[in-house]
């Protein structure tokens, strides 16, 4: 039975048509917004933390390669941020360390 308005999902991430490519970003974008603010807001439960000198003892400090997230429209990438402890004392780890929330 062909059935012109069934579609094949397998192989989605290949596809490459101007609106899946806007949907993409967009997905990447509001993902990468959500793990930044889970950094801002982590960094915050410890910005009274501070080092011998004055400064901010826990810091964001660069990011961990990109990984892919798997959406409903395919796998989109998202840079993760990373966080430090510049005083000696460890900061528990949340799902934005460990990325837990990126497993797939």
């Amino acid at each position: 039975m062909d059935n012109p308005t069934i579609i094949e999902f397998t192989g989605r991430d290949t596809v490459t048509d101007p609106l899946t490519d806007l949907l993409r970003k967009g997905a990447r974008d509001l993902l990468q917004a959500a793990v930044e603010a889970e950094r801002d807001a982590f960094l915050a439960e410890f910005a009274a933390r501070r080092t011998s000198d004055g400064r901010a003892a826990v810091v964001g400090n660069g990011y961990h390669p990109e990984r892919a997230v798997q959406t409903g429209i395919g796998p989109v990438t998202v840079k993760v941020p990373k966080v430090r402890a510049k005083d000696g004392k460890p900061v528990t780890p949340s799902a934005l360390e460990t990325g837990k929330f990126l497993e797939g």
